[in-house]
């Protein structure tokens, strides 16, 4: 990963960028998945396209091993009456309100919901803010939460933070995660990698889909 000699000679020597390990119980977590990070002309178009198609590999993976799948989006009240502090900070969250063109909040056609897979609605960067997500992962006897979805920089690192947080182990997919800038994006899977999570490659993450196959819960 990317970072100036001192962050490379100063996190490994202060006891940083341990290992987590996958767990026995993974679960599937696309972080807001939509097309207002896609559509040409959106105040919220990032470069993720990459990003979403391997996420879609994580979800055919996911659900051929019938791996509980977790999709989570942003929804806000007409006028943004709930988006809070965060939306006075970025007013193109107001996409995502009830009076918004819904075209914005639609989940992208590769990685949208089926039947059986549990969509969290949230209104703040973290999956697990104000959500039912620690519930469900815990009553599904899950350890790891496998992370794909955008911003690296804003919700996946939040998810990524709150589920160390809650006591599951955050698998952030490289190559399923994406930002505006790649050098936001490798700075902040290089500070995960380092304090809070464990940063995989997708063909390690597939593994472990795989070797996890006949778990039961949500996406059965």
């Amino acid at each position: 990963m990317s970072g100036d000699a001192n962050h490379n000679d100063t996190y490994p020597s202060g006891g940083f960028a341990g290992r987590l390990g996958f767990g026995a119980a993974p679960a599937l977590v696309l972080v807001d998945l939509v097309q207002a990070y896609l559509i040409d002309g959106s105040p919220l178009r990032a470069p993720v396209d990459d990003a979403v198609a391997a996420a879609a590999q994580l979800l055919a993976a996911a659900r051929a091993a019938r791996v509980p799948v977790v999709h989570t989006c942003v929804r806000y009240a007409a006028g943004g009456a709930d988006g809070g502090v965060f939306m006075r900070k970025v007013p193109a969250l107001k996409l995502f309100a009830a009076d918004a063109d819904p075209a914005f909040g639609a989940f992208a056609p590769a990685v949208a919901p089926i039947a059986g897979e549990v969509v969290i609605v949230k209104q703040y960067a973290s999956a697990f803010f104000g959500t039912s997500l620690a519930s469900t992962l815990t009553a599904l006897r899950r350890d790891t939460v496998l992370i794909a979805g955008v911003s690296t920089s804003g919700c996946i690192r939040a998810t990524a933070l709150d589920a160390c947080q809650h006591g599951f182990a955050p698998m952030v997919v490289r190559d399923a995660v994406g930002d505006r800038t790649a050098a936001i994006h490798e700075a902040n899977l290089y500070d995960l990698q380092a304090k809070y999570a464990d940063v995989v490659g997708l063909d390690e993450a597939l593994a472990a889909l795989s070797a996890a196959a006949g778990q039961s819960g949500a996406g059965a």
